[in-house]
């Protein structure tokens, strides 16, 4: 009997997530589909009873109904309920629990390009997709996390629900930009610089500490001017499609048991961008 995958969101018409799946899918020789679907946030519930009523094997959940859709499963991972938002659902024999596979995704992806232990980091943004990568990069041994956010309210609301204050702080656009030297690693998380607005830039650039890591969660545009800056002063730099490829990697193994092939997730989405494959 054929398996049925998807993704729900709204908009959903551009995601790249059928592609990516529909191909591992076929590479390893599952009988699936994996389909999107518009859910508009008035019909969640009725989506939710839907997914359950049809025996849909899983499915991702995207912008707007990450949080939302938490009190609709039957179980939520530990690490899901935490950082307060699922990207991944599991049907388990009529039982749907929840996963975030996000910070997972971001965190393997930045391994490949450097180990992350005792590193000094500085986030920008506090939103769903900076909670995620917090929380997960929190994990790792020896880190000092600065978070930089217009509202500074909202990074030190984040750093004290997560009770993290031992290793992180909150920190002004001034303050970033005095210590920018000092950090190993700079991960942008909001959605500054993304297309159609790709001159804008969350933070200035005059020096960096030579061989800094500079990670941008947006792949549209391929390379932000945020990317653009940091490379022009000798930083490593990576985008988010290494991120959004292993965050799906890591949620097809939820469902499968297997993990697929990450490099030919990123080459279909480069390709798909008019980016250059690797």
């Amino acid at each position: 009997m054929r398996k049925l995958y998807g993704v729900i969101g709204a908009p959903i018409a551009q995601s790249m997530s059928p592609l990516i799946h529909n191909d591992a899918f076929q590479q390893l020789g599952y009988n699936a589909d994996y389909h999107a679907f518009h859910i508009e946030p008035n019909k969640l519930n009725a989506a939710v009873d839907g997914m359950r009523a049809l025996g849909v094997s899983g499915f991702n959940v995207t912008i707007p109904h990450k949080g939302a859709i938490i009190p609709l499963l039957d179980e939520v991972d530990e690490a899901a309920c935490r950082i307060g938002a699922v990207n991944t659902v599991v049907n388990k024999n009529g039982v749907l629990v929840g996963y975030n596979t996000d910070g997972r995704g971001y965190v393997e992806a930045l391994k490949e390009i450097t180990p992350l232990e005792n590193k000094n980091i500085l986030i920008i943004g506090a939103g769903g997709a900076a909670r995620a990568i917090f929380y997960t990069l929190a994990q790792e041994q020896g880190v000092q996390i600065d978070l930089y956010n217009r509202t500074s309210s909202k990074s030190a609301d984040l750093i004290h629900e997560f009770s993290l204050n031992h290793l992180a702080q909150s920190i002004s656009i001034d303050k970033a930009l005095e210590k920018l030297e000092d950090y190993d690693l700079v991960v942008q998380t909001t959605s500054v610089g993304m297309f159609p607005h790709t001159e804008d830039t969350p933070l200035p650039l005059k020096s960096i500490k030579h061989g800094a890591i500079f990670s941008d969660i947006i792949y549209n545009p391929y390379e932000t001017k945020l990317l653009k800056d940091a490379k022009a002063l000798g930083a490593v730099t990576q985008n988010g499609v290494h991120m959004f490829a292993y965050q799906a990697a890591l949620a097809f193994e939820h469902w499968t048991g297997h993990l697929p092939d990450t490099d030919r997730m990123k080459n279909l989405v480069k390709e798909q961008l008019g980016g250059l494959s690797c």
